[in-house]
């Protein structure tokens, strides 16, 4: 009974994978299966590919085929799969559907659950991968984002700010007075400054009308000019 099913099942899946199915014996046979993915834009990688080795046991399918996976020769390699890496869980994730199918011809139901679950992986990583690249482009927004914002005003800070400020303001106004009397000294050759007094500071302080017995008199300013002085009031 076992020799009869399998041989129906082996013609049925000549009909569905024509181009897929590699015989090794009277009952073991290779299945190609190339996984449906869609790959995010600027990842030109190839589809992945797997082969799924199946060997029927006499009394298949009342016991279980002996499954492998296998990478095609000169597979390449693709960023979110490896036949290597994932052939234990996805042959593991066949046990189910193998103990729900016993005594039924069961492998067309095997290469779809294989190749639903590879595909599965295969678009966890790709989001995996899609939410990391989102949060580096974000933390590098934030860095940016730094230059154009100040430090938050707070109480303590705006305190602070201020006391820096009036301290800078102080020396400023020092360094302005030092570099101011440099000049007038400089200016003056030298000497103290002379203060010019106005008309009003003279008379206030009472020196208006005195001049200095040791002032000598000079007359080489004409009596008609001296007449058109006013004092600065």
């Amino acid at each position: 009974m076992g020799k009869e099913e399998q041989v129906e099942e082996r013609e049925v899946l000549d009909s569905i994978f024509p181009d897929e199915i590699q015989d090794i014996s009277e009952t073991e046979f290779r299945i190609s299966i190339l996984l449906d993915i869609i790959n995010d834009d600027g990842d030109d990688s190839e589809p992945p590919t797997m082969l799924l080795q199946v060997k029927y046991p006499e009394e298949y399918p009342d016991e279980a085929p002996v499954l492998d996976l296998l990478a095609p020769p000169n597979a390449p390699l693709h960023p979110f799969f490896s036949v290597g890496s994932d052939r234990e869980v996805l042959l593991e994730g066949l046990t189910g559907a193998i103990e729900e199918n016993m005594g039924m011809p069961m492998i067309f139901t095997l290469v779809s659950t294989v190749k639903d679950h590879a595909e599965q992986l295969v678009a966890e990583r790709q989001e995996k991968a899609r939410h990391e690249h989102e949060q580096k482009l974000l933390a590098a927004e934030r860095e940016e984002n730094k230059k154009f914002h100040g430090t938050p005003v707070t109480p303590e800070t705006f305190k602070s700010w201020r006391e820096n400020f009036r301290k800078e303001m102080e020396e400023t106004k020092v360094k302005d007075d030092e570099a101011e009397e440099a000049a007038e000294k400089k200016r003056n050759r030298g000497k103290d400054t002379v203060i010019q007094l106005t008309g009003r500071q003279l008379w206030e302080r009472g020196l208006a009308g005195k001049v200095e017995e040791d002032e000598e008199y000079d007359d080489s300013v004409p009596t008609e000019e001296v007449d058109k002085l006013k004092v600065e009031a």
